[in-house]
């Protein structure tokens, strides 16, 4: 899992100089570039933004793009490259995706009116924004799909005023905040359950206090996201509430959530960095609302990882249980179908309500597939909000809310006219119906079919609409016909057809023309006519006497009808975001409806059932599928085996307190047995989300923390290798784990030597059944293990069916009762391909080693000895070592990588001899 990238100021060589040997534009970059050390200054020159000395370099090397020089600076040449303002998009994408951030420098006056100045004054320019992972709005720049967050994180303030360090369990405020759309969440963790939150936001940026920042604190929780410090200041309670309050213009905070004060530091920074980044342009966000932790099932980043959730363990989002599941057909619906598949509830009350939309629309198919239809033509309404609210809207932002108004109005009637709607569509339908019908009438009427995507390409708005701008357009028009009449006679004149007569606010009217032709201008009879005013890497910009006076003459007509244009678009922009609470709400609405249609659609088609949820430790699940396997099967036409789990104590197995049982499942390996305890995870995830679950029947108590130890991985950059990593993962576990939780452990101790990996299993399974009480299933090959049933009520043996051939293993993926008789990994071995003399040294191997008896004797030994609980360490060290005690430094003298088989066995012996003087 790749490391979080912690942005660091980069080293920019602007050192001061005499005035005289500086030029005015360079002077102006300096002192602009000074103020942005830590990013790359996109400077806006003409038609391109450019960048300059390390930026450049950097830039250069990110993007693949030429690096060229410009002038000289302390005697040596200025590093230069630069993007097309037209292609910025595509360019800021690729940086922002390589964990750089953009400040983006505008000119803020026309050049005319620096030119009144004098010869050598330059255009006005300022930072307009800083482009950061975490507050990316436009479209080329988002994964449709997907939120993207930027998520503050702040420790709580200690009596004495100062900031916690992090790096103890103190308690955190978090705050995510997605301008894109709106959203705005915050709410108290401690530090422990940190990283499940951040696993679960999965946050594009984290800001953060310096010393965070340095911490190993979003090592993992934060993987993929960048990593930015927010400075040593941070605001006090008082302040922080100041902030909130003037961001939203209001009185008081005590017309919102009751906020802790880790709460209102994080959501204070989090509209500080907004702020600053958005360069005083405030986005229009939803007033924060308060998330409990308690009101999700809480998934640890290592669990989410290994359940492939959102995306594979390649990073992939093909082949993840989102991919499987998300049948849904506008973008926000996708987006909030990942966001209850990560974080599914704890209520069953609300989780019913969900399940029940889903039974209305299953049921009502026709109705179903009619929403589906005009759902199909919503574009997505939060983000183009967000865009207008923030000045970067365009026109087709408005044709966006134009077409997602009109299907909000046609579902909002659909619903309406149904006699008795679940509550979930209740409420959705009137969140669309509550979008003013007028505003839809207006952009109707105002916007054309067919629109562009920027506000300075114009020919938006529907002729017809503005007897002003119809009268600017035909003065514009008629001059156009006359420039395509001058740009046919200027091709002639100069013997090629690729010459074009073009326009932009630097250069005016010019023609372009490419290199190789542009060349020939400059040379007689050509230069006569011709004026030489630009040379750029791939063409050539010249102008004539004739067409600059053309200019003159239509563009006040073209410059007159595009301000009109704009005017119409600020009024509309305007009244549109009178009602952005009640357009993002209609938006919530409509993503809400597409959700319980994909599921009900997802069910349908597949045989899903409804789970029964309630807040018992009940775990049953018959005839349960792995829904991602079975997918993949059924694209083979292959059909997936079913299998029962329960996991459900009975009353006199609960004992003193609630319990669930733990299943111990062996069995070889390409038996099934992951997929079996992974499909059950999901179960549990589906059922809790509130859809329908792959199975025949399913009865689940709520789990309140899903765990699980599946795989192999190191972590060599933080020193941890696979097994060390295997024993952290499986400490939280024990550390954590409750009986309203559910555990799956795959191979736990198979990462160290035969015997300490034994006698670590077997700790494990007995603190799991004796201290956590946890629904556990726990896969592996220490046969071993399955001894511990005699003793632990709880404990129910289950392994995978194979029948075992004269040359071959027959794997049956059936999950029943029983333990496995052999590991068959030899047989194994050898399907995968090992030469034939390694499987028949391997089978001597095994025939010498069985006859010793050595599985036996392991298997009485786990049997018979004491639960760990009952070990105790001796008062002081000048008493008498108990038997269990002596014991256990008998157990920690050994070391089993020395031993020889008859040496294991023997010490097998003294093992049990110091076992029958306890007793």
């Amino acid at each position: 899992m790749p490391k979080p990238v912690v942005a660091t100021p980069q080293k920019q060589d602007l050192s001061a100089q005499p005035a005289a040997k500086t030029s005015p534009m360079m002077a102006q970059y300096g002192e602009i570039k000074a103020a942005h050390p830590d990013v790359l200054l996109f400077y806006r020159m003409g038609d391109f933004y450019e960048l300059f000395f390390e930026d450049a370099e950097q830039a250069a090397a990110a993007l693949n793009i030429v690096l060229t020089k410009r002038g000289r600076h302390l005697g040596e040449d200025i590093p230069m490259c630069g993007v097309p303002v037209e292609r910025a998009d595509d360019y800021l994408a690729r940086l922002i995706a390589k964990g750089f951030k953009v400040a983006v420098c505008e000119q803020v006056e026309d050049p005319a009116e620096a030119r009144k100045r004098g010869g050598k004054s330059v255009v006005k320019r300022a930072v307009v924004r800083l482009v950061t992972p975490g507050t990316l709005t436009e479209e080329a720049l988002l994964n449709p799909r997907r939120s993207n967050c930027l998520v503050a994180v702040v420790p709580s303030v200690l009596p004495g005023g100062s900031h916690k360090s992090g790096l103890d369990d103190g308690l955190f405020g978090l705050a995510a905040v997605d301008i894109s759309t709106g959203t705005f969440q915050v709410m108290e963790v401690v530090r422990p359950f940190l990283g499940a939150e951040l696993a679960r936001i999965e946050p594009a940026e984290i800001i953060a206090p310096d010393a965070l920042c340095q911490s190993s604190l979003f090592a993992q929780a934060g993987a993929g996201a960048v990593v930015t410090p927010l400075g040593s200041r941070l605001d006090d309670e008082a302040s922080a509430e100041r902030r909130i309050t003037n961001f939203y213009g209001l009185a008081t905070l005590d017309g919102l959530a009751a906020f802790t004060r880790a709460e209102k530091l994080a959501a204070a920074a989090a509209l500080f960095y907004v702020e600053r980044t958005q360069c005083g342009v405030r986005p229009a966000l939803a007033t924060p609302g308060r998330l409990a932790r308690a009101a999700h099932m809480e998934i640890d980043a290592a669990t989410r990882a290994n359940l492939e959730l959102t995306q594979t363990l390649a990073g992939r989002r093909e082949g993840s249980l989102a991919d499987v599941i998300d049948k849904t057909v506008t973008a926000a619906g996708g987006r909030l179908l990942s966001e209850r598949l990560v974080a599914p509830l704890t209520d069953p009350q609300a989780i019913g309500a969900r399940l029940a939309t889903l039974d209305f629309l299953i049921e009502e198919t026709r109705l179903a597939d009619d929403l589906q239809s005009i759902l199909k033509t919503a574009p997505d309404l939060a983000r183009a909000l967000s865009r207008i609210g923030l000045g970067r809207g365009g026109p087709r932002d408005l044709a966006s809310l134009r077409d997602g108004f009109s299907a909000a109005q046609r579902i909002g009637e659909k619903l309406d006219a149904v006699e008795v709607l679940p509550r979930e569509l209740t409420e959705a339908a009137k969140a669309c119906l509550a979008i003013d019908p007028a505003l839809v009438k207006d952009l109707r009427a105002v916007l054309a079919d067919n629109v562009p995507l920027h506000r300075r390409d114009g020919n938006f708005i529907r002729p017809g609409y503005d007897d002003e701008l119809d009268q600017q357009r035909a003065l514009r028009d008629e001059s156009r016909q006359v420039i395509a009449a001058l740009q046919a006679r200027y091709c002639e004149l100069a013997e090629t057809r690729q010459l074009k007569v073009k326009h932009n606010n630097f250069l005016g009217f010019f023609l372009e023309l490419p290199q190789a032709q542009g060349e020939k201008l400059l040379h007689p009879p050509f230069d006569k006519i011709f004026n030489h005013r630009q040379t750029m890497a791939d063409a050539m910009r010249f102008s004539t006497a004739e067409l600059a006076e053309l200019e003159a003459k239509i563009s006040g007509a073209a410059e007159a009808a595009l301000a009109r244009e704009n005017d119409i678009f600020d009024r509309l922009a305007a009244n549109i975001l009178e009602q952005g609470e009640t357009i993002r709400e209609g938006a919530a609405g409509l993503a809400r409806i597409d959700v319980a249609l994909a599921l009900a659609l997802l069910a349908r088609r597949n045989s899903w059932t409804r789970p029964r949820i309630d807040s018992s430790l009940a775990f049953e699940v018959e005839a349960g599928r792995h829904p991602v396997v079975e997918m993949a099967l059924k694209a083979q036409g292959k059909p997936f085996i079913a299998n029962r789990c329960g996991l459900t104590a009975l009353p006199d197995q609960q004992m003193a307190g609630e319990a669930g049982r733990i299943a111990v499942v062996t069995g070889p390996n390409m038996g099934g047995k992951s997929t079996y305890l992974r499909q059950n995870a999901l179960i549990a995830i589906l059922a809790q989300m509130g859809s329908y679950v792959p199975a025949a029947k399913a009865h689940i108590g709520i789990v309140d923390r899903l765990f699980s130890r599946v795989g192999a991985a190191d972590d060599l950059a933080r020193g941890r290798s696979t097994f060390m990593v295997e024993m952290v993962e499986t400490a939280a576990i024990l550390n954590q784990a409750s009986p309203h939780s559910f555990v799956i452990l795959d191979e736990i101790g198979r990462g160290t030597a035969t015997f300490d990996g034994l006698a670590i299993a077997v700790a494990v399974v007995e603190h799991l059944h004796e201290v956590n009480r946890a629904r556990t299933l726990f896969a592996t090959h220490f046969g071993e293990v399955t001894a511990l049933a005699k003793r632990l009520p709880r404990l129910l043996n289950l392994t995978v069916r194979v029948v075992e051939g004269k040359s071959d293993l027959v794997f049956l993926h059936e999950i029943v009762e029983g333990t496995a008789d052999h590991s068959h990994g030899i047989q194994v071995a050898k399907l995968a391909g090992l030469p034939k003399p390694v499987i028949a040294r391997a089978k001597h191997l095994l025939t010498e080693l069985e006859k010793g008896e050595r599985r036996a004797q392991a298997e009485r030994l786990v049997a018979d000895l004491p639960l760990f609980a009952g070990i105790d360490a001796p008062d002081t060290a000048n008493e008498e070592l108990p038997p269990a005690r002596a014991l256990i430094e008998a157990l920690d003298a050994l070391d089993p990588d020395q031993l020889s088989p008859r040496e294991a066995m023997e010490a097998l012996y003294r093992l049990k001899t110091l076992r029958a003087q306890e007793a």
